[in-house]
């Protein structure tokens, strides 16, 4: 909106409420009212002087307990209604007023603005008074109520910021919350930051004032029909200008009040009267990131400029935390990080999957990164489908908050993929080619592979992400379109979807995708065609495929230390630094429960491991470790295996009290995966001490574990197990089965219920 435009509504504003309290005054004068005792106060949006050119005037007649005020009160407001205003009014002595501000939230609300029109100055400056006296001495018992009131509200009208008919006023994102905010600021509890909050109220005031103009009438909701007359009055281009410009001004709104409602939170946690001195108490959470007061902010020390993965540590500690990342904090990361070096580090893209697979965490996180400019540094692909508005009406948000959505979505879906980070990012990029003329899918999947190969993924996870953007809709436009019983339906699918690895990532995406539309877009009935059609392809597919051997690591040249070969016990250790952590080898004589006596040596230790494989080699068992910290103390660590080996040191309560999970686990058997071993595939949250745990109840179920593969992909740690009967041999099917229901029943007791 022009500079011109906003000055010409703010006078306006200004005209409007000074020709109103002109008129207020002339009526009191003209009925008789006294000098003491009395006095005529405008509350509400009138007196915060926020008059459109249809609201009406909030105005009360207050006096001292004892002082007559009937006359008054019956002559007072013939005069305005006969000037043409609309007035809502009230009559109340001192201790009324109060009380009531007292029994209703809405009331008290309208009265922290009261603004003295006439009469005695002094009644309405002692009303004032007391009327914060009380807000600041009730406000830890008021606020939960108000918080209550207004995400009622917010349930009931929506954002602001992407509901289709938006309400200027009751919408989340909207003046109600503006004047909410001020409220909260009145408690001495919080602050805000005032001067975006002005800029943005007064600036959606602009937009109120305008679209009464317009409609002719006192309204708050702008219909669809509205925008091209509201955007040429605010002087912008068009509908779509338009439409940006106030959801725009809904976006930061609704940041300021989240942001500050999450600090009222941590205030309210407090204890009422500390029990120790006052002062900040940081806890770290990761390198250069603490944990203060609710808030994840930076160490004293911490040099965004010299660590570039320190934003994302920050983001994904937030959100996994679902903890406020400190404004101020996330504005001094986009101004001071150093650019990601080109491909992303692995523990960069890491970070970032961890971020977007936070779950609800990840929705305060990112709009926190977004208005202070982080998100578009990190993706400079985001401003394509920044507060873009979905053309489908079966939308019910804008493309961006779609997206962010889906990927909350998708979160909840990692234990179903093999492939957690690339169906994270993919739910990212889905809709990244939306806003052009060319299908978004097409336009999507060039844009898609960039931002992939740029991230640092290898070549055929970028085509794996390019082609789950390309097809995204394959499956819910097949199901819903042709004859699931006609081969052809198959064959259409399963000529783009070529894996079941692929396939699987497919399914978890369309669902993500359409549970972030809507309810409609994930009813019952399309779910169950899509996943008839899935379970037909998978069918297909695995027909098609050639039987293949167990992935087991290729042998290396073993260099055996002597006491491996003296002692059948010993465990060697060694450590190789990398370029971003560390590499553990042990090498031993193959026997039952040997790897789970090294898992459990570093769990211990409290050596945290993304990725790890292990094999069995002639007579040796070989174990490879990654690990993103430096230092590891080999000698250290070959002195916890032997204590473990040599029963001096039981690590299973340690163990068991590290092992705490969030989801339930998914523990499943693939029997397609080889002919040689059974396969035991086992998801589960990240956390120290998980290989550790299933490699001891495995040892005590008298199952050798042959080949291992561990992996973390993002929140997630997938460990995968071709295991065999100690006396060789796949696992029967009934052996096989009771595994894993003991796996499976092992790891969900570490769930947090």
């Amino acid at each position: 909106m022009s500079g011109r435009e906003q000055h010409v509504s703010a006078t306006e504003r200004s005209e409007r409420t000074t020709a109103a309290d002109a008129a207020c005054t002339a009526a009191y004068d003209a009925g008789g009212g006294p000098d003491t005792g009395v006095a005529l106060l405008a509350v509400g949006g009138y007196g915060r002087r926020e008059l459109a050119p249809y609201s009406d005037l909030d105005v009360l007649l207050v006096h001292d307990r004892g002082v007559d005020v009937e006359e008054l009160a019956g002559v007072l407001w013939y005069p305005l209604w006969d000037g043409g205003f609309k007035i809502d009014h009230a009559v109340r002595d001192v201790d009324e007023t109060l009380t009531a501000a007292a029994d209703d939230l809405k009331v008290a609300l309208g009265l922290l603005d009261a603004r003295h029109l006439a009469g005695d100055p002094n009644v309405t400056l002692r009303l004032r008074a007391q009327l914060f006296a009380a807000w600041r001495r009730d406000a830890r018992n008021r606020l939960p109520g108000l918080r209550t009131m207004t995400r009622a509200r917010h349930d009931l009208v929506g954002e602001l910021a992407h509901v289709s008919v938006p309400d200027l006023k009751e919408a989340e994102g909207g003046l109600r919350d503006a004047t909410v905010l001020k409220a909260l600021v009145a408690t001495w509890l919080v602050d805000i930051p005032h001067t975006d909050l002005d800029l943005s109220r007064r600036a959606l005031l602009d937009v109120r004032d305008h679209l009464h103009a317009a409609a002719g009438r006192a309204t708050d909701r702008v219909a669809p029909e509205m925008w091209d007359e509201l955007a040429a009055r605010l002087g912008l281009a068009d509908a779509v200008a338009a439409q940006g410009h106030v959801r725009g001004l809904g976006r930061r709104i609704d940041h300021i009040s989240r942001t500050t409602w999450r600090r009222v939170d941590a205030v309210l946690a407090q204890e009422r009267v500390p029990t120790r001195p006052r002062r900040p108490q940081l806890e770290r959470v990761a390198p250069g990131v603490a944990l203060a007061a609710g808030e994840i902010v930076l160490e004293k020390g911490a040099r965004p400029a010299a660590d570039p993965l320190l934003v994302l540590r920050a983001a994904a500690e937030a959100a996994e935390r679902d903890v406020l990342l400190a404004p101020a904090t996330a504005a001094r990361l986009g101004a001071e990080s150093a650019p990601l070096p080109v491909p992303w580090p692995a523990e960069a893209r890491q970070l970032f999957v961890r971020l977007l697979a936070s779950g609800r965490g990840l929705l305060d996180v990112w709009s926190t990164l977004e208005e202070t400019g982080v998100a578009e540094r990190l993706l400079p692909e985001w401003s394509r489908v920044h507060g873009l508005p979905h053309a489908s009406v079966i939308h019910r948000f804008t493309v961006d908050r779609h997206v962010i959505e889906t990927c909350i979505e998708a979160a909840a879906l990692i234990r179903t993929v093999a492939r957690p980070d690339v169906l994270m990012v993919a739910a990212l990029l889905h809709d990244i080619g939306k806003g052009g003329l060319v299908d978004h899918s097409v336009a999507g999947e060039p844009i898609a592979r960039e931002v992939a190969a740029r991230m640092g993924f290898a070549p055929d996870e970028v085509d794996l992400v390019g082609d789950l953007v390309r097809w995204h809709l394959l499956l819910s436009e097949t199901a819903t379109t042709r004859d699931p019983d006609d081969p052809a339906t198959v064959e259409l699918v399963a000529r783009h979807v070529t894996t079941p690895e692929a396939l699987s990532l497919l399914v978890a995406l369309t669902e993500a995708d359409s549970r972030a539309a809507s309810a409609k877009a994930w009813s019952t009935w399309r779910a169950g065609l899509v996943r008839q059609l899935a379970r037909r392809t998978l069918a297909s597919l695995l027909a098609r495929a050639t039987g293949a051997a167990a992935p087991v690591a290729g042998e290396v040249e073993l260099e055996v230390p002597a006491e491996v070969r003296r002692d059948p016990r010993a465990v060697a250790v060694t450590v190789q630094e990398t370029v971003d952590g560390s590499r553990i080898t042990t090498l031993a004589t193959d026997r039952n429960g040997v790897l789970a006596d090294v898992a459990a040596a570093l769990a211990v230790q409290r050596v945290a491991v993304r990725a790890a494989r292990a094999w069995s080699q002639g007579p040796y068992a070989v174990s490879v470790w990654e690990s993103g910290e430096r230092d590891v103390d080999a000698a250290v660590l070959r002195e916890r295996v032997a204590a473990i080996v040599d029963g001096r040191l039981d690590p299973g309560d340690r163990i068991a009290r590290m092992v705490r999970s969030t989801r339930e686990p998914s523990v499943v058997v693939r029997p397609e995966a080889s002919r040689r071993a059974t396969v035991l595939e086992v998801r589960t949250d990240d956390r120290p001490g998980v290989v550790a745990l299933v490699c001891r109840a495995l040892a005590g179920l008298d199952i050798s574990v042959r080949s291992a593969h561990i992996s973390t992909l993002g929140p997630q740690a997938v460990d995968v197990f071709y295991v065999q009967e100690a006396s060789a041999g796949a696992l029967s099917e009934q052996r096989a089965a009771a595994a894993a229901h003991a796996l499976r029943a092992l790891l969900s007791a570490t769930v947090d219920r």
